[in-house]
């Protein structure tokens, strides 16, 4: 079925994008890869083209849209490109809300400009080494002295956690107060007490700094603090949760989508028992089946973009999406995979290394049995 999502101006945005992608990014990511880290300047340049802070309003140097497809854009000619070590969704599509739209007039003017440009990046700092979907069991304190909260704890898994330079950080401001007792406070690059650990070594994505993250009483201003009271975190984080969980929906799918048409390329070329492996029914039979899956979540992922976009996307809707979704990438790359026989084991082929950076999908974000759990809860048992 024809796609009908974008309009003239995300296909002219897409064009752009995707001669960013070939020209600063392509020639330089397996060597990324090596060093385990993106460069800033990277950062920048894509800055420089308006890649970052669609939301973010004119005058502190973004577009002043809010509109949902720029950021699909971004994150499908990523993923088309096998580019997993750019945190740019990470960025743009769980960050934006927390910065526009929880800051005070001050907090905006001392950040937006930099988020918008590339010179600030940011990461957001929930998962602790005994908490990860169960945000209430979160043991990171913020203690309140004066005009400033001291903050105690540990983070890990932070994606952008070595190169960001803002770290929204989940604390507890009232351990006895539950839900509504935490708080989320901006935690700056430079701060006494706030240090990093190592850039941790995971099986894919391996481009992507993602670090250990120690507060140590850091002296966080009042004045970092999200949103105009306390203890409102644990709902904030509730509000925003929706588009990121759409942000992966969207990546998994354009994910599935490239690995397919590689696959549909190789089996014509690729030889066995004296013709093209494509003419097997096995195979035919296989790539059916997953061309139609595929084709299937494309469409009801649009069409949560568009309701995301209107301000109607639930958080069951976005769960459903984001399970069903991550499922069928790591479903479709190994199916894909398989069919490669064993040049699919090889790193050169780029099947493989999409198999190993699609295994963590249905994990971060809300893992698929929470995602599961979100949608049992709706019916009322």
């Amino acid at each position: 079925m024809e796609r009908d999502l974008f309009e003239e101006e995300h296909l002219l945005f897409r064009d752009t994008v995707r001669e960013f992608m070939a020209r600063e990014v392509a020639p330089h990511h397996a060597r990324w890869e090596k060093d385990g880290i993106v460069p800033r300047e990277v950062w920048k340049k894509a800055g420089e083209i308006g890649m970052f802070g669609f939301s973010v309003p004119e005058e502190y140097g973004g577009a002043g849209v809010t509109d949902f497809r720029y950021n699909t854009v971004i994150v499908e000619e990523i993923m088309r490109h096998g580019a997993t070590g750019l945190g740019f969704s990470l960025h743009n599509d769980v960050m934006a809300p927390y910065m526009v739209e929880l800051t005070d007039d001050a907090q905006r003017q001392r950040w937006l400009p930099g988020f918008a440009s590339g010179e600030l990046i940011t990461a957001i700092a929930m998962t602790e080494p005994g908490a990860g979907s169960d945000l209430q069991g979160v043991r990171a304190t913020a203690v309140r002295e004066g005009d400033h909260y001291v903050l105690n704890g540990q983070k890990t898994f932070i994606t952008n956690g070595v190169n960001a330079d803002l770290v929204v950080v989940v604390a507890k401001t009232d351990p006895e107060a539950g839900a509504r007792g935490i708080t989320l406070l901006v935690v700056e690059r430079g701060m006494e007490g706030f240090g990093r650990g190592r850039n941790l070594d995971k099986i894919g994505m391996k481009a992507q700094d993602t670090a250990e993250l120690f507060f140590e009483n850091v002296r966080v201003p009042v004045a970092n603090r999200l949103g105009p009271d306390e203890g409102q975190g644990f709902f904030q984080l509730m509000r925003n949760l929706p588009q990121e969980r759409m942000s992966i929906a969207v990546g998994a799918v354009a994910a599935a989508e490239t690995v397919l048409e590689q696959t549909v390329e190789y089996c014509r070329g690729r030889q066995a028992f004296g013709r093209s492996i494509g003419s097997f029914q096995n195979t035919r039979f296989v790539l059916a089946e997953l061309a139609t899956e595929t084709e299937i979540a494309r469409h009801y992922v649009d069409k949560c973009v568009l309701a995301l976009n209107a301000g109607r996307l639930t958080a069951l809707d976005a769960a459903k999406a984001k399970w069903w979704t991550t499922e069928l990438q790591t479903k479709v790359i190994d199916r894909c995979l398989q069919l490669h026989g064993g040049y699919g084991y090889m790193m050169e082929y780029p099947v493989a290394k999409a198999w190993v950076d699609s295994r963590v999908q249905t994990i971060y974000g809300g893992t698929t049995e929470i995602m599961k759990e979100i949608i049992g809860r709706s019916f009322g048992f």
